[in-house]
């Protein structure tokens, strides 16, 4: 028989029982949905933090203190970061363009009847070109402000918004731990990062912040919260590492584990790319445990049409019909419903991908991989688990089939 009679037989046999054929396409539809889907949102999120991670700033590095392992260091030395490592790092490492030490802290501010407990930083003027930020009214923190301890605060977008609607809050007073600050300047929108709303922070001079508001904590200078640098260029990033290291365990006369970390960008986004990539594969295979599940309802429902079709078979047969005939007619209706679940599929679950990227920040990444492989895949397993099913149509015997009629 050829292979055009043969599918024009299965899709007449296909559409003559409707209700059937949709519910066996059915699992071979969520499990195909659910791998590109998955797969996806899997690349969606990767490619969301890598752009967060990029928009932390251009060439940057990052140390903050501590270490997951127990330090061993001299009883003299410090235990955090200090305002004079920053300092030093500026001053002695060469292949550093800028540093911007901080110092955060949850506080709660208040402006007339509004009040709210956020993140609060102090920082240097080098903390924007370092970081990326853009002012969009007024100014940022200068030299002077850090030199006389002022009490001036820079908003983020969403803060300025909520505590002056669309008034503009240049020049007006914002309460922090009942100290008056003078807002100077609101920043442009920054987005949210790991969970951090960067538009709801307010930013002071590092000075005023330490002196005023946190207070010395450190007997070995100000206590900072991290240390943001810029290297030269992007070849300068791994010497500038490897130097700011020496420099710091120079400084803190570490003998054993280090009481600091220091992170590129691209020591973090291979940490990011291995979690997501492990979490999308381990989200795929358990998509994939559907399709098994539906190949399985295909070759139960093609088993069952076998018993259904025994007296169709055995007049088939009587008629001259060989064993490959029958077996090609059941392997291509098996087919037929896993493809036309695997197309089925595909189409919900770009849908779903694209519905999601909509109403979240995931970007709709579509990988034409995953698509080829959930398709390839239902055909495939139309295929393996009809194999079964069409033997045991092919192999009957037609004088006992025929007893049927």
């Amino acid at each position: 028989m050829e292979t055009a009679e043969s599918m024009r037989m299965a899709v007449d046999t296909l559409l003559s029982n409707k209700l059937r054929s949709a519910l066996t396409m059915l699992g071979i539809v969520i499990g195909n949905a659910s791998v590109i889907a998955m797969i996806g949102f899997g690349q969606g999120a990767q490619k969301l933090a890598n752009d967060e991670f990029e928009s932390l700033g251009p060439n940057v590095i990052f140390i903050v203190p501590g270490s997951q392992q127990d330090r061993e260091t001299t009883f003299d030395l410090p235990k955090t970061l200090v305002l004079e490592d920053a300092k030093a790092i500026a001053s002695q490492v060469p292949s550093v363009d800028l540093v911007a030490p901080q110092i955060n802290a949850q506080m709660i501010t208040a402006y007339k009847d509004r009040n709210a407990r956020h993140l609060i930083t102090g920082v240097t003027p080098e903390f924007m070109p370092v970081r990326d930020y853009e002012i969009d009214r007024g100014r940022f923190i200068t030299e002077r402000d850090l030199q006389r301890n002022t009490r001036v605060v820079v908003l983020g977008s969403e803060r300025a918004e909520r505590y002056f609607d669309a008034r503009d809050p240049i020049g007006e007073q914002v309460r922090i731990k009942n100290i008056g600050f003078e807002v100077v300047g609101v920043m442009k929108s920054k987005g949210a990062f790991l969970g951090t709303n960067q538009d709801d922070i307010m930013f002071l001079p590092l000075t005023t912040m330490a002196n005023q508001l946190v207070g010395k904590t450190s007997i070995y200078g100000t206590e900072i919260s991290f240390i943001s640098v810029s290297a030269k260029d992007k070849k300068s990033i791994n010497a500038a590492k490897f130097q700011l290291e020496n420099l710091l365990r120079l400084r803190h006369k570490i003998v054993g584990e280090d009481d600091f970390t220091v992170r590129t960008q691209k020591d973090i986004l291979n940490i990011v790319g291995t979690v997501t990539g492990g979490l999308t594969t381990l989200l795929a295979g358990i998509a994939g445990i559907s399709l098994l599940v539906g190949g399985i309802g295909v070759m139960n429902i093609m088993l069952v049409s076998v018993t259904e079709r025994t007296q169709e078979i055995g007049l088939r047969k009587a008629m001259g019909a060989r064993e490959n005939d029958i077996l090609s007619q059941f392997l291509v209706e098996a087919t037929i419903v896993s493809a036309a679940g695997g197309i089925i599929g595909t189409i919900v679950g770009i849908s779903g991908i694209i519905f999601v990227s909509l109403i979240s920040p995931l970007s709709a990444v579509i990988s034409p991989l995953a698509v080829i492989l959930a398709v390839g895949m239902s055909g495939g397993i139309g295929l393996i688990f009809g194999v079964f099913p069409a033997r045991r149509a092919a192999k009957l015997d037609p004088i006992v089939a025929l007893r049927r009629l």
